[in-house]
């Protein structure tokens, strides 16, 4: 290891500190304020290794803890998009990918290769490992939607339909997590969290 390579690495750690100031939509389970992305990248890396048991193919959990570290870190440049937001068939815009560029670039390049490949991977959502990380990405939302009593999905009138469209993509890479999400997202409809139908 030399000294350019360890400067390299903390002027990256330090760089991606700006994570912290990169709010999202859904606010923390107590609803009191919106999450950072630094904080749901940390709940995605305890949820893998509480979860993988549900994978529906043998996965390997570190690479899963790794892409869940780093898939959001392109928002320090590009900004946090509300996932209702973006199109169905998601794949990074042009502004992510200058920011993969750039941040990435700051590392040394075995580094920057394989943190690129990793999100790229997730991105693309072919792997095992990269189906069952981007079915965390969509169960934590809804479960701190569900405790906060229905919170960015009110905010912004987001329904049932829309919901079950959005996350249904959770069962690729884990079919009883989606079993479980459906069951509660149904249940939110009934207690008043979530919309069931758009209003005219």
């Amino acid at each position: 290891m030399t000294g350019t390579q360890l400067e390299s690495q903390i002027r990256f750690i330090i760089e991606i500190d700006k994570l912290k100031n990169i709010l999202r939509q859904t606010k923390i389970m107590d609803g009191s304020r919106r999450e950072n992305d630094s904080e749901h990248s940390w709940h995605l890396g305890v949820m893998a290794v509480l979860l993988s048991g549900y994978a529906n193919e043998k996965i390997d959990v570190l690479k899963v803890v790794k892409m869940v570290l780093i898939h959001d870190i392109v928002e320090i440049d590009a900004g946090d998009t509300f996932v209702y937001d973006r199109p169905l068939a998601h794949s990074p815009s042009e502004k992510e990918q200058k920011a993969a560029e750039r941040i990435f670039n700051i590392l040394p390049q075995d580094q920057t290769k394989e943190i690129m490949a990793l999100w790229q991977e997730f991105e693309a959502r072919e792997t095992p490992e990269s189906r069952f990380a981007a079915a965390l990405d969509r169960l934590q939302p809804i479960l701190c939607n569900i405790k906060n009593q229905g919170g960015a999905w009110k905010e912004h009138g987001i329904t049932f339909e829309r919901v079950i469209e959005r996350n249904k993509h959770i069962a690729e890479g884990a079919p009883e997590l989606w079993k479980y999400a459906e069951k509660i997202i149904r249940n939110a409809v009934s207690k008043g969290f979530l919309a069931d139908k758009d209003l005219k």
